[in-house]
C-alpha cells in the first residue's frame, strides 16, 4: 500500500464551491511566454546538465529544474491578472516523451518540481486573498506516442507504444504529480482517446492505492476543422469513451481558435453532465505558424461561450498571453457558469 497523500480537504471544498459560484480562469499558454526568454542550449542546460550528451534545447519541462524561477514567474504572471487556476509545466513529463532526450529518468522530478513550484506561487496569492483561493491542476500530456495509429504508413499494425507503456509511464505521472501539490489532474490535448484511458486508467489505480481522491479534467483536441480528433472520433463519441468516468470536467483545447471551436462546445453542453472547459488558441496560425489574434478579439470570441452558457473554466492555449487572459477575464465579467443538466 502506498502512502495516502491526500488533496487538503478545504482546497477541495474551496474548488467546488468556487465552481458554483463563478465560471473559473484557467492560464494561458507556457510555451508561448517561455519563448520571451529566448533560452539559449546553455540556458537549458544550467549547471546541473552541462556535459549532457545530447540537445536539450525545446525541452520547456526541464526548464522547471534548470531555470525555476522563470518558470515561476509565468505562473506568477497569469495569477496576477486573475487565473484561478494555473497549469504544471509538465505537459512532456512522462518518461515516453522525456526519451526524445534520453531523460526517461527524470520524470518523477519534473512532475514532483513543476508541481511544487506551481503550489508555492498559488499559495502566496490565496494567502494574500483568501476570498479568492488559487488552484494547480497538474498537466499531463499525449505523449508523442499514439496508441491507435500506426507512425508507419506501409505497416498500419505497428504501434510505436502499447496501452500498458503509457499506463506505467502515467502513474508515475500522477503520483509525482500529487505528491508535489496539485489539486487537479488535467489530461489535455487529447487526440487518441486510448491514450487518454490509460492515463485514466493510471490515475483510478494510483488512486486507489495510495487511498487519494482528487477532481479530474479532461481536455480533448479537435484537430482540424473537420470536427474530429485525430484517431477519427467526432465530440459526441469522444464525451461517450469517457463518460464512465466522474470527472470534474470536460472540454476542448489547442488547434482551433476560439470561434472554431464554438460549435463542438455546443455539442458537449448539449449531451454531457459534466462541468465544460474550454482553453482555445488564440485564433489559427499564420502563414509563419505563430498565432496573432489579439487578446481583445480572443475575448470577444469567448464571451459568446459564455452568452451561451456553454462553460465552467475557461483558459487560452497556444500563443495567448496573461493579456489574452486579462482581456477573457473582463469579458466574462457579470456573466454565471453553465448550469449542469441533471441526469435522466
Amino acid at each position: 500500500m502506498e502512502t495516502k497523500i491526500r488533496v487538503p480537504l478545504k482546497r477541495n471544498k474551496a474548488l467546488y464551491s468556487a465552481l458554483d459560484k463563478r465560471i473559473l480562469l484557467l492560464d494561458g499558454a507556457m510555451g508561448t511566454m517561455l519563448q520571451r526568454y529566448k533560452f539559449s542550449e546553455a540556458d537549458f542546460r544550467g549547471d546541473r546538465f552541462k556535459e549532457w550528451k545530447w540537445d536539450v534545447k525545446g525541452n520547456n519541462d526541464l526548464l522547471s529544474l534548470t531555470q525555476p524561477q522563470s518558470i515561476s514567474a509565468v505562473h506568477k504572471a497569469y495569477l496576477e491578472v486573475g487565473a484561478d487556476i494555473i497549469e504544471t509545466n509538465t505537459f512532456s513529463s512522462t518518461s515516453i516523451a522525456m526519451g526524445d532526450y534520453h531523460m526517461e529518468q527524470l520524470a518523477p522530478e519534473l512532475n514532483f518540481e513543476s508541481a511544487r513550484i506551481a503550489r508555492e506561487v498559488c499559495d502566496e496569492f490565496t494567502t494574500l486573498n483568501p476570498d479568492k483561493p488559487r488552484f494547480v491542476a497538474g498537466a499531463i500530456g499525449p505523449t508523442n506516442k499514439t496508441a491507435s495509429l500506426s507512425p508507419d504508413v506501409s505497416d498500419p499494425g505497428y504501434r510505436a507504444v502499447t496501452f500498458e507503456g503509457l499506463k506505467v509511464a502515467y502513474y508515475e505521472q500522477a503520483k509525482a504529480l500529487v505528491e508535489g501539490g496539485v489539486d487537479i489532474l488535467l489530461v489535455e490535448t487529447v487526440f487518441d482517446t486510448l491514450n487518454a484511458k490509460a492515463a485514466l486508467f493510471a490515475i483510478d489505480e494510483y488512486c486507489e492505492h495510495s487511498g487519494q481522491e482528487i477532481p479530474i479534467m479532461v481536455s480533448g483536441t479537435i484537430t482540424d476543422q473537420s470536427g474530429r480528433t485525430l484517431s477519427g472520433q467526432t465530440p459526441e463519441a469522444f464525451l461517450i469513451s469517457i463518460s464512465h468516468l466522474n470527472l470534474l470536467s470536460v472540454g476542448f483545447n489547442c488547434a482551433l481558435g476560439a470561434s472554431q471551436l464554438l460549435p463542438h462546445l455546443e455539442t458537449l453542453a448539449q449531451r454531457s453532465e459534466y462541468r465544460i472547459s474550454a482553453y482555445p488558441n488564440a485564433g489559427l496560425p499564420n502563414a509563419f505558424g505563430a498565432y496573432d489574434q489579439s487578446a481583445e478579439q480572443m475575448a470577444s470570441e469567448v464571451r459568446h461561450y459564455a452568452e451561451k452558457n456553454l462553460i465552467n473554466i475557461v483558459g487560452g492555449c497556444c500563443g495567448t498571453t496573461p493579456e489574452h487572459i486579462a482581456a477573457i477575464a473582463d469579458a466574462l465579467k457579470g456573466y454565471s457558469p453553465r448550469t449542469r443538466p441533471l441526469a435522466n
